[in-house]
């Protein structure tokens, strides 16, 4: 869910392959993408091709994030079995997408988060290739970002087995579980932007310059406070103040932070 600078609420709705946009007292105004129907005899459940079958304009599979400009531009991350990001106007027109499978410069595997700054810039949580892209509001590819920060080495997934990363990169798989694998990204507003995203394992918050530099790091998997469960947004009103939404662990934490 993302609250938009006019307070409109934007719901992305991986389950029914919709994007639903509310006003602030809780009516439809738009709604982009369709929902499969139990009536027709087709219906079953999205299946992973390899290669993916081609994205088609004005629907989603799997769609998991949006994000907002200056203009009342819409861009939409789309998601777990496609692999690009669209765009829509503030009448709801679709005005284009970009990106397909794959790991070169503007291809996803996974855009599982995404975020705009001031200038217009997109940022894509490209998950599965354990990168944030960044773009121009256009798909203009300018620069990818890649958190490499040391973790200790006895730390445990909140869920599931310790990932062996050279195998997986090794392997070809999505680095999905590896360290510094963004499942999610956040900019802060105002003049001076600062970005921050998260992992699932070791389970920790990333703030980071909109270049790509660490400024800092917290937390780890657990279920205690100040621990994270698979973090699946972030909003970050402002630099010191986030609210973390975890998967695992059914909640959202309200983090207070006093930088140095």
């Amino acid at each position: 869910m993302r609250i938009d600078p006019k307070d409109s609420i934007w719901v992305t709705d991986k389950g029914s392959d919709m994007v639903v946009k509310f006003n602030p007292a809780g009516r439809v105004e738009m709604v982009f993408g369709r929902k499969q129907e139990a009536s027709d005899r087709e219906t079953g459940p999205l299946e992973r091709h390899n290669p993916p079958l081609p994205a088609e304009p004005g629907r989603f599979r799997q769609v998991t994030d949006v994000a907002f400009d200056a203009a009342g531009n819409t861009y939409i991350s789309d998601g777990y079995i496609n692999s690009r990001v669209a765009k829509v106007d503030k009448d709801g027109r679709w005005l284009k997408s970009w990106g397909d499978r794959g790991r070169k410069p503007g291809e996803f595997n996974t855009p599982h988060s995404i975020a705009a700054d001031g200038k217009g810039n997109i940022y894509v949580a490209d998950r599965g290739n354990r990168r944030i892209q960044v773009f121009d509001g256009e798909g203009t590819f300018i620069r990818e970002i890649r958190i490499d920060v040391p973790y200790d080495k006895s730390a445990q997934p909140a869920i599931g087995a310790v990932p062996d990363l050279a195998k997986l990169e090794a392997s070809g798989s999505p680095l999905t579980m590896a360290p510094g694998a963004p499942w999610t990204v956040c900019i802060t507003p105002g003049p001076n932007q600062v970005l921050y995203a998260s992992d699932a394992f070791p389970g920790r918050v990333y703030k980071l310059s909109l270049d790509g530099k660490v400024l800092g790091v917290l937390g780890e998997s657990g279920k205690q406070l100040k621990q994270f469960g698979w973090v699946h947004e972030i909003a970050c009103p402002s630099e010191n103040v986030l609210y973390v939404a975890e998967l695992l662990n059914w909640r959202v934490q309200k983090l207070l932070l006093h930088p140095r």
